[in-house]
């Protein structure tokens, strides 16, 4: 089995910055997109970053500018560097990993458990 674990959430005032790890784990050939994703209370969960393997990332628009998307492939590990946070990204975050395997074919999708982020006015 695969485990996604994620650290580094918390409680902050508008204005400051958090900074989010995922670990991978487990059975683990390789991991082709490594995701984050959040979900504010009432609505549906959205992409917030992507990096693949090569380095490049994805960043929804209204995050750009303030986010950052890091990865290191031999760790199996991501980092999600958030500035200048607003109300509107407090939200439980999830790490995601599209992962292939030993003795597997074929990538599958596997989450983290969430990690709340919360932004105060």
């Amino acid at each position: 089995q695969v485990q996604l674990v994620e650290s580094g959430g918390g409680l902050v005032q508008a204005g400051g910055s958090l900074r989010l790890a995922c670990q991978a784990s487990g059975n683990i050939f390789s991991i082709r997109d490594m995701n984050w994703y959040r979900q504010r209370p009432g609505e549906e969960r959205e992409l917030v970053a992507s990096i693949t393997r090569e380095g490049v990332s994805n960043y929804a628009d209204s995050v750009k500018g303030r986010f950052a998307i890091s990865r290191d492939n031999p760790k199996y590990s991501i980092t999600l560097q958030m500035n200048n946070l607003g109300a509107e990204d407090t939200a439980v975050y999830y790490c995601y990993a599209a992962v292939l395997r030993f003795n597997s074919d074929y990538y599958k999708d596997f989450w983290g458990q969430g990690t709340q982020v919360t932004v105060s006015v």
